[in-house]
C-alpha cells in the first residue's frame, strides 16, 4: 500500500469516527424542543366548546388591573415568555402551594430578560387591588416580573376557558358564585407569540423544576 493511499484511508477512518461520534451524541442529547399545544391536545373538560376544533391557537387579548392598580393589556406582555396561573387569595389548599412555587420560578428566572409571571384571581369581586398588593408582598413578588391580576369575572373566566385552558367549567355562564370557577393546579407556559407550550402541576416541585428548565429555554431561544 502506498503512503498516499495509507494517509487517505487514515483520514477517511477519522472522518467516519467523528461522524459516528456526532450521530451518537445527537441520539443521546437531542436538541431540546417543546410542543406547540392546540386545544385538541387537551382534556375537553378544560376547553370551551367553541375552541375544540381551533388550530394555531394563541391567547386572547385582555384588559385587567394588576396589584399596583395599573391597567395591563396584551400590549404590555407582547414579546414576553409568560408563566400563567389562576388562584384566589382566600384559598387555603392548592393556592398557597402554587404561589410559593411561582415564587421559586420568579427567583430562578431573575437576571434574565423577556419573561413575566401572571397570576389571575378567580374571585375578582373579593380580590381587590389592595388585597392583591398585600398578597403579592407576602410572597416578595417583583411587580416588574410578577403581576397579580383582577378584573371583570366574565373576562377572567373567558381567559381561563378560551385562552389558557386552566379551569374546569361548572356553569357555562360563569356568572354565578365562585363555585362555578374551579381552577386547576396547572401553570401554563406561553411563548413570545402567545402560543401554549406547556402545562405543569404547580403543586409538584419536580414539575415546577421542569417548568423552570423549559422557561429558560424559551427565554434564551429569542424567537
Amino acid at each position: 500500500m502506498s503512503k498516499t493511499n495509507y494517509s487517505f484511508n487514515w483520514f477517511g477512518l477519522v472522518g467516519v469516527f467523528l461522524a459516528s461520534v456526532g450521530v451518537g451524541y445527537w441520539m443521546l442529547f437531542p436538541e431540546k424542543t417543546l410542543p406547540i399545544i392546540e386545544p385538541k391536545d387537551l382534556n375537553p373538560a378544560l376547553v370551551d366548546p367553541s375552541r375544540w376544533s381551533q388550530t394555531q391557537h394563541t391567547v386572547l387579548p385582555f384588559e385587567l388591573v394588576n396589584q399596583l392598580g395599573d391597567t395591563i393589556t396584551q400590549d404590555d406582555v407582547e414579546g414576553q415568555v409568560r408563566i400563567v396561573d389562576f388562584f384566589f387569595t382566600r384559598c387555603a389548599t392548592l393556592c398557597p402551594i402554587m404561589t410559593s412555587n411561582m415564587k421559586v420560578v420568579q427567583d430562578a428566572l431573575q437576571g434574565r430578560e423577556s419573561w413575566m409571571l401572571m397570576s389571575h384571581s378567580v374571585t375578582p369581586e373579593a380580590d381587590s387591588v389592595t388585597v392583591l398588593r398585600e398578597y403579592a408582598k407576602t410572597y416578595n413578588a417583583d411587580p416588574n416580573r410578577w403581576m397579580f391580576l383582577t378584573g371583570p369575572k366574565k373576562q377572567i373566566y373567558n381567559l381561563a376557558r378560551q385562552s389558557y385552558f386552566a379551569c374546569y367549567d361548572e356553569d357555562q355562564g360563569g356568572d354565578g358564585g365562585w363555585q362555578d370557577f374551579i381552577h386547576t393546579e396547572n401553570i401554563v407556559l406561553v411563548d413570545r407569540q402567545g402560543r401554549l407550550r406547556g402545562f405543569y402541576d404547580g403543586t409538584d416541585l419536580e414539575s415546577v423544576n421542569q417548568l423552570i428548565e423549559d422557561s429558560i429555554w424559551l427565554v434564551e431561544k429569542k424567537d
